[in-house]
């Protein structure tokens, strides 16, 4: 399932440079990309959270769900700008980015390790 999970967010990822790219050039992100982004970012949280609760999950699992859930928090928060039809802040979009790539890396490294 963490394979499954590695797979769904590396997806979800490259459709966050896109909005990224798009909020960077102060630009509203495409509705369906940012829709889904979500979707596929939810989907990966819930085999996460599958996998903890199943039991003997390592730390790093742990972890992961829990960066990667802070960084759907920002994206929450993120969305509530575009329902506005406002520009995302940058700095949020480089936070959201950042704590979703280290909660990835993180996931990565109990796939490889």
């Amino acid at each position: 399932m963490v394979l499954y999970a590695v797979l769904i967010f590396a997806i979800a990822a490259i459709g966050g440079l896109v909005l990224a790219s798009s909020v960077l050039r102060g630009k509203l992100a495409p509705w369906a990309i940012s829709v889904l982004h979500a979707l596929l970012g939810a989907s990966g949280l819930v085999l996460l959270i599958i996998e903890v609760l199943q039991g003997a999950a390592p730390g790093r699992l742990t972890a992961a769900l829990g960066l990667l859930v802070l960084a759907a928090l920002g994206g929450f928060f993120l969305a509530s700008f575009h329902l506005r039809g406002k520009v995302a802040p940058k700095g949020v979009v480089f936070v959201h980015a950042g704590i979703a790539v280290v909660g990835f890396l993180t996931l990565l490294s109990v796939l490889l390790g």
